[in-house]
């Protein structure tokens, strides 16, 4: 067997919208890598940041010596954002097995954990939109 087989990891995966989101876990320095990118660069923004960030702060102690792999595509930034949020912290909890963290994350917001089911709703013939309709000029 090499050396990598006996390596402890975690992996999660995640949606939102049409996003979708894969987190790898491994024993490292801390970082976190996103589709082969140092967070500071993959999110310039910091507001999208901060969101991709919450899980790695509300785990604090456990995280110090982790490295993070993620992977994201499809969807808009902020779906992708939520995605990777909740990839993240899936990951987490597999790789910890703690159930403390599991109570923070679900005290402090759900979405860590599950996902939000809402999806665009298709337009329909007949319209503008979704539920619009075109108006009628007689009558």
């Amino acid at each position: 067997m090499s050396p990598k087989a006996k390596e402890v990891y975690a992996l999660a995966s995640a949606r939102r919208k049409t996003a979708r989101a894969m987190a790898v876990i491994r024993k490292g320095s801390g970082r976190l890598y996103i589709n082969g990118l140092p967070v500071e660069v993959f999110a310039p923004n910091e507001f999208v940041r901060m969101k991709i960030l919450e899980p790695l702060w509300l785990a604090m102690d456990h995280v110090k010596d982790l490295d993070i792999f993620a992977r994201v595509k499809g969807g808009g930034f902020m779906a992708q954002a939520d995605a990777l949020r909740m990839a993240i912290g899936r990951a987490l909890v597999n790789y910890t097995k703690s159930d403390r963290l599991k109570e923070i994350f679900k005290e402090y917001d759900r979405t860590i954990l599950k996902g939000d089911p809402r999806q665009t709703e298709p337009k329909k013939y007949g319209g503008r939109s979704a539920r619009a309709r075109f108006q009628k000029s007689y009558r």
